[in-house]
């Protein structure tokens, strides 16, 4: 009787075993695999504010350029805007992923820029 409550026992532990041993390979795993898809992650969502930002800084830097050779009192208001677009853009911390404003610039950045847009496009 002894001996079968052993080997009862022993199955009973094999499966507590078993299963805790699956669990911590399982979470092994998943933590590494978590990390390379947020890396992944990461890099792809920065990729594309840092496009976003450089077309709206390119986009800029042409008006600004354009406006330069003509000096009316209309483009001295757009250069303003664009002025202050890309000082925006230039303060924009692109080095620093832990930044906690990083949406609300982006955001502003934004906004800047539909009304830069607005203002060259229309002539207001």
């Amino acid at each position: 009787m002894a001996g079968s409550q052993d080997m009862f026992d022993a199955i009973v532990m094999a499966d507590e075993r078993f299963h805790g041993e699956g669990y911590q390979e399982g979470y092994e795993e998943g933590s590494s695999l978590g990390l390379i898809e947020g890396r992944q992650h990461g890099t792809f969502h920065g990729a594309k504010i840092g496009s976003e930002i450089g077309c709206y800084q390119g986009f800029a830097f042409a008006w600004r350029c354009l406006l330069h050779s003509c000096a009316t009192e209309k483009d001295s208001k757009k250069m303003k805007v664009l002025e202050s677009l890309i000082g925006m853009i230039q303060k924009f911390p692109f080095d620093d992923p832990t930044y906690d404003k990083l949406h609300e610039d982006l955001d502003r950045i934004r906004g800047k820029f539909k009304q830069v847009r607005v203002r060259v496009s229309f002539g207001s």
